[in-house]
């Protein structure tokens, strides 16, 4: 029997991280989807910041996911940032006619954990224990 692959979703101050290191699967993203929103929840956490600069290709029910992930976030009122799209995904998005309402993007982990920071307090300026306790997750 198949089970999806598990993605880990990290609380640092009010935000919710979630590093993509799998290529997903749609049980995987509806799991993921899932975990996202009952960890909103849990936690009261104000912004996810979902990594995905180790996918190399989306589909559309991806894509979707990622739209409808930031959507039930912003109704949990909370905010969703996606960083490190690479250009393939970027373009794969646009030609299948897909677009990201509500989620603000970024070029890198480290442009989101700063807008993070400003926004919602996750860590001061030079604040080096969160920035080594976040990259341990983002390590191949």
């Amino acid at each position: 029997m198949y089970t999806p692959q598990r993605i880990p979703i990290l609380k640092v101050g009010r935000a919710l991280i979630v590093p993509i290191q799998v290529d997903m699967d749609d049980a995987t993203a509806m799991q993921l989807q899932e975990r996202i929103l009952s960890e909103l929840e849990r936690t009261g956490a104000r912004g996810v910041l979902i990594d995905i600069s180790l996918l190399e290709m989306v589909d559309s029910f991806i894509g979707r996911m990622l739209s409808d992930i930031a959507a039930m976030a912003r109704i949990m009122d909370a905010r969703t940032v996606v960083a490190g799209m690479q250009p393939a995904v970027a373009i794969t998005l646009v030609e299948l006619g897909l677009e990201l309402p509500g989620v603000d993007t970024v070029l890198n982990v480290d442009e989101g954990i700063r807008l993070l920071r400003d926004e919602f307090g996750i860590g001061e300026e030079g604040d080096d224990s969160l920035d080594l306790e976040l990259n341990d997750h983002w390590k191949a």
